[in-house]
């Protein structure tokens, strides 16, 4: 059974309550006695336990889950990816003067 979140318009009290999906909503007050009982808007609160689907699965192709990849510098300033250099791209060499 859902916990619903109450407040009171008119006296400002708030109570949780344990009902049944079912249930017709509360509507009077139990502190003031007025019909301004409303329900609450909140965030739900439930947590995901075990194996399932998370942000890293299948990133890579892999079937299971990966390590987030680490970003450092080098001595030349190069960021690295996982160890791995990452330098800049090597000029093109001129091409060979044809014969002609």
């Amino acid at each position: 059974m859902p916990i619903y979140a109450y407040r009171c318009e008119s006296c400002g009290f708030s109570k949780d309550v344990l009902q049944k999906v079912s249930d017709a909503p509360l509507t009077d007050c139990p502190e003031c006695s007025k019909s301004t009982f409303r329900k609450q808007l909140t965030a739900a609160g439930f947590q995901l336990k075990g194996t399932g689907w998370y942000v890293t699965d299948f990133r890579n192709g892999s079937g299971g889950t990966s390590k987030p990849a680490t970003t450092s510098t080098t001595d030349s300033g190069a960021k690295t990816d996982s160890g791995t250099a990452t330098a800049a791209p090597a000029a093109a060499p001129a091409p060979a003067p044809s014969a002609g």
